[in-house]
């Protein structure tokens, strides 16, 4: 069974593009695998240095991923913070890093770019503080996005590196985790691309009904087919795409015959796809709120969580230490 580890941002709500293209998977995923989770509270830090309310976000995103379907009783989901032996792991793997590759990363530069104002040193070294995470536990995969390949490669050449070092063979050098054809691309609202935080193109599992009507009816679409059988644009195809999930079958044939005979009326295709996005969201939503309101029972997820993180990264962390040569007299 391989040890599989994946970090959930603490900022921002769920949209159905996390829920389609990563947590369904997650669900799967914790059923094969040695699962760790963790709310990557410290990563946060690189934007945003002062959060306005930075245990409140934590604590809305682990209700949100539990109401979801992620169970703390078969994968350790914890907060990155709550695991102490993080941060001394990262400044070990600091002292083997080198700021010519940090700074080639593509990673921090982009953030150069988009936050001019705010480039600290954590921003820099980002990349050693997911390597910690990863490494922390022997992982030997990590579900990654396409942003974040540059530091998975990051996590493996700090791995090799430590081995090299210090003529050892302890940390894995950890592998993408491939969903394959699971991997589902929700597209926006906006005709073109996926559907994102950044982006403002989303539809989040805690949105209200009138919420979700309002977003759906103002999803871009085109003049409509000229003639039968015509090529479908992509916000029309997106629109398709995003019925094909949450609709029934019948649904989704039924307006693409339409577009097909050039009978479409968007108006009411839309009208169909918010209540058909409501009825999905609903129960989930409901979930959401009453474990978000439930204090004890995320305290006791976010301890049980850490108690199983602290096994294994304690039992790292001192193979380290004495690897390196950190002793007691």
């Amino acid at each position: 069974m391989d040890t599989v580890l994946s970090g959930i941002r603490s900022t921002g709500n769920l949209h159905l593009g996390n829920y389609f293209g990563a947590v369904k998977n997650f669900i799967k995923m914790q059923e094969e695998n040695n699962c760790y989770f963790f709310i990557a509270d410290y990563h946060s830090l690189t934007t945003y240095p002062t959060p306005e309310d930075l245990h409140n976000s934590v604590k809305s995103v682990l209700a949100e991923y539990l109401a979801t379907g992620l169970d703390p009783n078969k994968s350790a989901i914890y907060v990155q913070s709550d695991i102490r032996e993080i941060p001394e792991l990262y400044l070990l793997l600091n002292m083997n890093a080198y700021v010519g590759e940090l700074e080639r990363t593509t990673s921090f530069k982009d953030k150069v770019r988009t936050q001019p104002n705010n480039v600290n040193a954590g921003l820099l070294t980002y990349p050693v503080l997911m390597a910690a995470d990863i490494l922390i536990h022997r992982s030997h995969k990590v579900p990654v996005g396409k942003d974040q390949e540059q530091n998975l490669e990051m996590a493996r050449k700090f791995a090799k590196r430590f081995n090299h070092m210090y003529k050892v063979d302890y940390f894995p050098e950890p592998q993408p985790y491939n969903f394959g054809e699971d991997l589902v691309k929700v597209p926006g609202l906006d005709g073109s691309g996926k559907m994102g935080k950044t982006a403002g193109n989303g539809i989040y599992l805690i949105d209200d009904d009138k919420t979700i009507r309002k977003k759906v009816m103002r999803a871009v679409t085109d003049s409509g087919p000229t003639k039968p059988d015509s090529e479908v644009a992509e916000p029309i195809q997106n629109l398709f795409t995003l019925m094909s999930l949450v609709s029934e079958t019948s649904t989704v044939d039924f307006f693409k015959e339409k577009y097909a005979s050039c009978e479409i009326r968007y108006g009411d295709m839309k009208k169909q796809l918010a209540e058909d996005i409501i009825k999905f969201v609903t129960p989930i939503r409901e979930k959401i709120i009453e474990i978000r309101n439930n204090n004890k029972y995320l305290r006791d997820v976010a301890e049980l969580g850490a108690e199983k993180a602290r096994q294994s990264a304690s039992k790292t962390l001192k193979d380290v230490r004495e690897i390196i040569g950190f002793r007691k007299f």
